[in-house]
């Protein structure tokens, strides 16, 4: 048997690449429109509690890109009470193979990835689904996610206001802090959840409830806008989807079903179904359902993560790590 090696990105190996903005965006985009054209498959999503007291949990995402020919497994885990131990919320691990022949090709640190990728998911969803003229984000949450939601966001927006909500004072403070470094321009802190969605063009909720709670509430979110709740537990009304002309998610399949999720009770109680639910984001993006098609439409998208967008961003970071002598090879057998 020839000798097989794995390429391996660690957390260090995919800060040094450097990303750009348009490079996560583009990759994951080709993702979407890759699964909006029936060239991927996609299984959904499953969970592993370890143990309820400790407050997390893994999620499981596997998938295959025809046109990346890659197959690809992400285990992340999910802990909320990670800052006590000064430790992200999330760490994940990437594997990617070859889909002919099962034989390991990659091991990628997904933390960052699950991150980027996220952030890259709101922003291309606000890029068909959000009106060109938004210019005002409402953001509640300063995890990890966040970072990448706001500023894949504003690259594509420009905004003039953003605000920023979470429940505890220091990482809200810390977030924005970084935030407006990075964007070069003001970002504001606000005290509660009101002040933060009230009005804005684009609303995202990726708050870390313990347990479902309604704290976003429909009456704030004006006629035309974009709001984008991924928030592990619900945080919004079930009036919500109410107000909606069209519900966009990421992928049916895994909306429907779990018990983990924004809009889970909307799909318990049939408010979001397949005959009320406009498309998946990938459609859009492939062309074959139209987006945004009016300054009035106020549109919701709640997505629940992808395992092609980890996929497709992988993929890019491995290119550009071979093209810039980035990483290191493992000998697997």
């Amino acid at each position: 048997m020839k000798p097989i090696y794995i390429d391996y990105l660690n957390a260090l190996d995919i800060e040094a690449l450097a990303m750009t903005d348009a490079e996560i965006i583009g990759a994951v985009e080709a993702g979407l429109i890759a699964q909006g054209n029936g060239r991927t498959v996609i299984e959904p999503r499953v969970h592993l509690e370890p143990d309820p007291s400790f407050r997390g949990h893994f999620n499981v995402l596997r998938g295959y890109v025809a046109p990346l020919d890659a197959a690809g497994v992400k285990i992340v885990g999910d802990y909320v009470d990670n800052y006590m131990h000064d430790l992200p919320s999330e760490f994940g691990i990437l594997n990617l193979f070859d889909p002919r022949t099962g034989a390991p090709r990659a091991i990628l640190d997904a933390t960052v990835i699950t991150d980027m990728r996220t952030g890259a998911v709101t922003a291309i969803g606000a890029k068909h689904l959000a009106k060109k003229s938004s210019k005002v984000l409402g953001h509640i949450g300063a995890r990890g996610t966040a970072y990448w939601n706001v500023r894949l966001l504003d690259h594509l927006f420009d905004f003039d206001e953003i605000r920023v909500h979470s429940r505890r004072p220091e990482s809200r403070d810390s977030f924005v802090a970084r935030l407006a470094a990075d964007l070069g321009k003001p970002v504001m802190a606000v005290a509660d959840w009101k002040s933060c969605v009230e009005g804005a063009d684009i609303v995202v909720e990726a708050s870390r409830l313990p347990e479902p709670q309604p704290l976003l509430k429909t009456e704030w979110i004006k006629r035309g806008a974009l709001v984008v709740p991924y928030g592990t537990m619900s945080a919004v009304e079930l009036s919500l989807t109410d107000i909606m002309q069209k519900i966009v998610v990421d992928d049916w399949g895994q909306c429907k079903g779990g018990k983990f999720g924004s809009l889970r009770a909307h799909v318990e109680t049939g408010r979001l179904s397949e005959a009320t639910l406009h498309a998946e984001l990938g459609q859009i993006a492939a062309g074959l359902k139209p987006g945004r098609q009016s300054d009035g439409e106020t549109i919701l998208f709640w997505h629940r993560g992808l395992s092609l967008s980890d996929i497709a961003l992988g993929k890019a970071m491995l290119a550009k790590a071979g093209e810039n002598g980035i990483g290191q090879r493992l000998r697997f057998a």
